[in-house]
């Protein structure tokens, strides 16, 4: 039985945002099946020690810098007819290292996480392919497409087109192509004809995210309303500006002195700036997001353009928040009524303003969400199809770690 090879288009450790939370359970899962060697990209500086963090679970670790810019990518792009997605992550060094690595070690089965990551399969694999697409990314540039105008929305058009080509193509090789949600694998089926479509959800730690949990608190605010996420991500960042300008004034006439907290790293300036209006806080990074989502009145997830499940959901039901989600950012969630849902601005304001009016139903809201999490959301459960889809149940012996 040969190993694994786990390729990440960002190293998954320390798991603190929503791609790198997927991958590390993934990774932490086949550890305990097969022996397992990583392969990633960091692009932060910070992200290099990950090589360390994920020694328990790895055998070989190589972490290459990912440093292209965006101006040189889609430069590159535009000369080789490639995707931008796909131009932004090649590098030499990458793959020399998969190329080395294949000769050194038996591999059987290559884990491709995320679809800018299988330009590194050989071109004719002998081994398993996985290709975990997680989301279908080119959807996403269809819907910026959109809502863009001019060269940018050609550019967004360019990119939705030849990344679904991409995807298609990708998907006739692999032998198992994975999202994390039914809705997004039914549209991935519809649009491409593709087949071995399979659906991998993601989960949640409910004793990491738990509202009796071991964390630093913060002071507690009145009425606060709080959103989380990767704050330079582009769909974060159209929320909570729709949220500040549209939402946030109909909640403020009825609670004046109502704050919302915008809780997550490296804030755009259109993000800081929003800063500047009444009752709001940017927060930047925090140690710790569960100070900020125990300390919540109700917690928002009010994404215009959502895909497959959302972490920034899961992770507030699990600590007994109520929440007020879009249509989009509850789509992939099965969370049984214990969330409310809006899609309008009047139908997200007058759900915050209820829960707010009403702690006691807030409070049963939020502790019938945290049980539908347990019950639903467990990675041991959400993860468990990858046995069959590997052709693999029994546990391997814990791997001898390497350099």
């Amino acid at each position: 039985m040969g190993d694994i090879l786990f390729l990440g288009h960002r190293v998954p450790y320390p798991p603190d945002r929503g791609d790198k939370i997927r991958g590390f359970h993934i990774l932490k899962y086949l550890s305990t099946r097969k022996r397992v060697h990583l392969i990633a990209f960091a692009d932060d500086t910070r992200d290099l020690a990950g090589k360390t963090g994920l020694a328990k679970m790895t055998g070989n670790r190589s972490i290459i810098w990912r440093s292209k810019s965006r101006v040189q990518a889609a430069i590159e792009a535009l000369l080789t007819r490639k995707p931008i997605s796909l131009t932004s992550f090649d590098s030499r060094s990458l793959r020399s290292a998969v190329e080395a690595l294949l000769e050194r070690h038996a591999i059987d089965t290559i884990y491709v996480f995320s679809s800018q990551m299988a330009q590194y399969l050989p071109a004719r694999p002998r081994q398993t392919v996985i290709m975990d697409f997680v989301d279908m990314d080119s959807a996403k540039f269809a819907a910026y497409a959109k809502e863009g105008r001019g060269p940018m929305a050609w550019v967004m058009r360019r990119e939705a087109n030849l990344l679904f080509q991409y995807e298609r193509a990708i998907a006739a090789r692999a032998d198992a192509s994975l999202f994390v949600s039914e809705a997004e694998a039914q549209l991935f089926r519809e649009r491409s004809g593709a087949e071995r479509v399979h659906v991998v959800e993601n989960g949640i730690d409910t004793d990491v995210f738990a509202p009796d949990a071991s964390f630093t608190q913060i002071d507690a605010i009145e009425a606060l309303i709080v959103f989380t996420g990767q704050m330079d991500y582009r769909p974060n960042i159209e929320a909570v500006s729709w949220f500040v300008a549209a939402i946030f004034p109909h909640i403020r006439v009825r609670f004046p002195h109502a704050r919302f907290a915008i809780v997550g790293r490296a804030p755009s300036e259109a993000v800081k700036a929003l800063a500047k209006q009444p009752g709001v806080i940017v927060t930047g990074e925090v140690a710790d997001v569960r100070g900020w989502l125990a300390a919540a009145s109700v917690v928002v997830a009010p994404l215009k353009l959502a895909r497959g499940i959302q972490n920034k959901v899961l992770e507030a039901m699990a600590m007994a928040r109520p929440v007020v989600a879009s249509r989009a950012a509850a789509e992939g969630i099965d969370h049984a009524d214990t969330l409310r849902v809006g899609e309008s601005v009047g139908e997200i304001a007058d759900a915050v303003i209820a829960l707010l009016d009403d702690p006691a139903a807030a409070g049963r809201l939020g502790r019938d969400a945290r049980a539908q999490v347990q019950a639903r959301y467990s990675w041991e459960a959400r993860l468990a199809p990858l046995d069959a889809i590997l052709g693999i149940s029994v546990k391997a012996p814990p791997c001898r770690s390497a350099a």
